[in-house]
């Protein structure tokens, strides 16, 4: 027994001195992620994690809600097999059909429903690139600014040239690692470090020529959320509310996860809202940046966003995913845990799901498997093939 406790005590204070090691060398946000992550029984960040941070509320206006209309079909035609299987597989919370803009199926699964609030993930890119056409609609900015125009600090050999337009189509140069599942790396810090603007003054640097080439980088958004606050003077929560929120109606107010100071929001991921509110960004770029006759982004802009910037990535817009499945133009947004609003303009059809968990990407697609399942079971439940 005493050698049980003895291997117990130097285990413990080997323990201790890597929590120490941690936060002495400036990794110490491992230790709040792991406790975080782990001890909540996840091996990465989960859908209803925000309640683990500082929030922002995103307001709407309870006297000015519009509501989604249903058709006449509405739930009549049940999910198919394959669809229910998908379901079970990927741990989807929330799977919406909308066509010709009313509500044609919606499902919740999980114990989630209509209200329930989940992490939208990187769906928040689209998002913010929303707040950007806005500001730019307002007159505060233009897609062809430099980016030190707003963040003066930005380093990098290319720091100078780097303009708003390459940070919002993911092509600015940046020596930003993308990585989910490495601690030691930024993607890992920035959701969880102390001071978020702090570190992308600090550990970003624009060293590759911008504007030449597509690199997948959270750190871009963040760098557009940072631009879009400087120039309109205001947090994303509040110009979100205000631009957003409340001309669309949202039946619910939505929660933006901020860092551990409580100041800055995660502009590339995290808006905690529900389905049929995340849906309204589908209605909105749908109708190119009109809603219900309310001109909220130039039309113009709403396209650029929906075409391909680089002649290299035809799949990626400004900050939205693009495909031609099928021979139809769609247009998506993507959260890493399977979060998507697809529109499908073609068809007035919008499809919003919600979960757990993404299915693979096959090697050479920029798509994940799951993604065609959800439109061609779309289309199978509303030609009515059961």
């Amino acid at each position: 027994m005493k050698k049980f406790f003895k291997i117990l005590k130097y285990f413990l204070l080997f323990v201790v001195a890597v929590v120490l090691l941690l936060y002495i060398t400036g990794y110490g946000y491992i230790v709040k992620s792991a406790k975080l992550v782990y001890g909540n029984g996840h091996i990465t960040a989960f859908i209803d994690d925000s309640r683990f941070f500082n929030t922002r509320k995103i307001d709407n206006d309870p006297s000015h809600i519009w509501h989604w209309p249903l058709t006449k079909d509405y739930n009549r035609t049940k999910p198919t097999t394959k669809l229910l299987k998908e379901h079970k597989k990927m741990k989807t919370v929330a799977f919406l059909i909308i066509k010709n803009d009313s509500l044609w199926s919606e499902n919740y699964y999980e114990g989630y429903h209509k209200d329930s609030l989940s992490n939208s993930f990187s769906m928040a890119k689209s998002i913010t690139e929303a707040l950007l056409g806005k500001a730019i609609k307002d007159g505060l900015l233009k897609m062809d600014d430099k980016v030190k125009k707003y963040i003066p600090q930005l380093k990098g050999k290319y720091a100078d040239e780097v303009r708003v337009a390459d940070v919002a189509s993911m092509s600015s140069g940046s020596d930003w690692i993308e990585d989910y599942y490495n601690p030691f790396h930024i993607t890992t810090e920035a959701y969880f470090c102390e001071d978020l603007n702090k570190l992308m003054i600090d550990d970003v640097r624009i060293d590759s020529k911008p504007g030449q080439k597509f690199h997948y980088l959270s750190g871009d958004t963040q760098l557009m959320g940072m631009i879009v606050a400087k120039a309109t003077g205001m947090t994303l929560s509040e110009y979100m509310s205000k631009s957003f929120w409340k001309p669309m109606g949202a039946r619910k107010y939505a929660l933006w996860t901020l860092d551990d100071a409580g100041q800055t929001e995660k502009a590339f991921c995290c808006v905690n809202s529900n389905a049929r509110d995340f849906a309204r960004f589908g209605k909105l770029y749908e109708h190119f940046g009109n809603w219900e006759g309310n001109q909220i982004l130039d039309t113009a802009y709403v396209k650029k966003s929906l075409s391909p910037r680089l002649s290299s990535s035809p799949y990626y817009g400004y900050s939205w995913w693009l495909s031609d499945y099928k021979g139809k133009k769609i247009a998506y947004m993507r959260g890493v845990l399977g979060q998507y609003v697809i529109i499908i303009p073609e068809d007035n059809l919008i499809i919003v799901r919600l979960g757990k968990k993404r299915d693979f990407i096959p090697n050479g697609t920029p798509h994940s498997n799951d993604f065609y399942i959800y439109i061609d079971e779309a289309y199978k439940m509303l030609e009515n093939k059961k």
